[in-house]
């Protein structure tokens, strides 16, 4: 792909579907019940799916080997931790569904997870220019 908004644009297509895909089909009960859990290898696999599927960007701009290394890294460990601490935050004021800081959380987490995307599709895209 030759130009930059279009690949801008593609990549983060890309990793919108994987989101999708990551936290709905392929999440199970055990990864959601987890996430609270630091460390806990449910929430671990969780992660590392995200982190191994958002690779599907890399069809659209390939980057350097250290730059993708550092982009999956970085979204498992970005990742994890939102993730975490969003549960610690529903832990700590009591939020279930029930509530309205339960859904103002999850969407703070989806908009986090959004922002990270943003930030790997401009990485991507800089490799371009």
């Amino acid at each position: 792909m030759r130009d930059p908004l279009t690949a801008l644009v593609a990549v983060l297509i890309v990793l919108e579907i994987k989101h999708f895909v990551c936290d709905f089909p392929l999440q199970t009960l055990k990864m959601v019940q987890s996430k609270g859990t630091y460390l806990h290898p449910a929430g671990i696999a969780h992660s590392a799916i995200h982190a191994v599927a958002s690779t599907s960007c890399f069809l659209v701009v390939t980057p350097t080997l250290p730059l993708g290394a550092a982009i999956i890294l970085g979204e498992f460990l970005v990742h994890y931790h939102i993730d975490w601490g969003k549960e610690q935050i529903n832990r700590w004021m009591k939020y279930t569904a029930a509530k309205t800081g339960f859904w103002w959380a999850l969407g703070a987490d989806q908009l986090v997870h959004n922002l990270t995307y943003i930030a790997i599709a401009v990485l991507l895209v800089r490799t371009m220019l």
